[in-house]
């Protein structure tokens, strides 16, 4: 039996901001049939975050709770804002919390999702904690999925995991949008940010430790006595932004390094970069990898980054942390001109890979049960 209805499927991330699951995210939702399907979002930011209004504007919501670790805020709202068919979690070891609520609020398809390799803290109180959500994880979602296999082992756990249930899910992006820009776009973008002929090395990422921006200023320090033409260019906001601008005054950057806060032209971004970095302390799989390699920018990157990060175009370069950073810099001066110009090359991989929207698309409408007639309950009713 199949009913005819707009199928619904609330999302429960920390904010919409312009992170890596967040932006993939939101290239799936851009791009579904929105009179068949509906995307909600839990979000515990008390502001408006980036994608907030775009989100509305395609008829999803924003629902905002205030307590993270409240079962019955998100048992609440499911009832209050429901009924859902799907709900898909992507809050690491909260994960546990948002499908033992949805079981109990009757959701069929809960899915968690692991998007990262590493936690904040490694305290006896957070371990108990970490195993106590495994535990629920495994017992209330009837899906898990993965962004990466090191992913998947740190969130489920690498014992215990039914075969059947864990599932690879690529990072997807629009990479067409990443293609080829306007040469006029680039020049512009460069002449607004007084970037000049410099060679431009980038970096996009939320200013936290995980992403290693101090490191990223020593490394910079090596590089510009090698290359004093080199400027850095730093996307993003994050609680230690200030911190990481006060450290490239300290350190006689200020002129060298220039942070443009958050953008919405990333290809434009990109296209103005000669080398991208990436020196990691842990990742998921750094969706922006994807889009700079879109891109044809050659990228340098920590051992953190992810082995399926690297599309295969010989544009990623990995080195690791524990090296000094005169041998990043080195690397990133030889990198210098030289991009990937062949764009069919780049769709080719990309379509290989399956990290395009419309393979992520139809992975998503096997996993949520949905056909073009709605919910199919006979197919559905055989998983549970």
């Amino acid at each position: 039996m199949k009913h005819k209805k707009k199928v619904k499927i609330l999302h429960v991330v920390g904010a919409m901001n312009r992170g890596g699951t967040e932006t993939m995210l939101m290239n799936i939702y851009r791009n579904i049939d929105h009179e068949k399907l509906q995307f909600d979002f839990i979000s515990y930011d008390k502001g408006e975050a980036a994608y907030d209004s775009e989100i509305e504007s395609l008829n999803g919501k924003i629902i905002k709770l205030t307590k993270t670790n409240s079962m019955k805020q998100i048992f609440h709202a499911i009832k209050k804002h429901g009924p859902y068919d799907v709900v898909h979690a992507h809050t690491l070891f909260h994960c546990g919390i948002v499908n033992f609520a949805a079981f109990l609020a009757g959701v069929k398809i809960r899915i968690a999702h692991a998007h990262t390799t590493v936690d904040r803290s490694d305290s006896f109180l957070r371990n108990i904690y970490m195993k106590h959500m495994r535990f629920l994880i495994r017992i209330f979602s009837t899906t898990l999925l993965a962004c990466s296999e090191e992913a998947g082992q740190y969130l489920f756990g690498k014992k215990n995991i039914s075969k059947t249930k864990y599932s690879y899910f690529p990072n997807v992006i629009d990479y067409p949008n990443y293609l080829t820009v306007p040469k006029k776009d680039v020049k512009k973008f460069k002449l607004e940010e007084g970037l000049g002929s410099r060679i431009i090395l980038g970096h996009i990422g939320t200013f936290k430790e995980s992403k290693n921006h101090k490191f990223l200023l020593d490394i910079m320090t090596q590089l510009l006595k090698i290359n004093p033409n080199i400027k850095l260019l730093l996307i993003g906001d994050g609680e230690l932004k200030e911190q990481i601008q006060e450290k490239a005054k300290q350190t006689g950057l200020g002129n060298h390094v220039k942070l443009i806060g958050e953008r919405d032209n990333i290809p434009t971004i990109l296209h103005s970069m000669d080398v991208f970095v990436f020196p990691s302390i842990y990742e998921g799989l750094g969706l922006v990898l994807l889009e700079a390699q879109a891109s044809g920018v050659p990228c340098v990157v920590s051992e953190a980054i992810q082995s399926e990060a690297d599309l295969g175009l010989g544009l990623m370069e990995k080195i690791s942390l524990n090296e000094e950073p005169h041998v990043w810099a080195e690397k990133i001066n030889h990198l210098v001109g030289k991009r990937e110009n062949n764009k069919n090359r780049i769709i080719d991989k990309f379509e290989e890979s399956g990290f395009s929207i419309s393979y992520g698309i139809e992975k998503l409408k096997k996993l949520y049960n949905y056909n073009v007639g709605g919910i199919d309950e006979k197919n559905l009713n055989r998983l549970f």
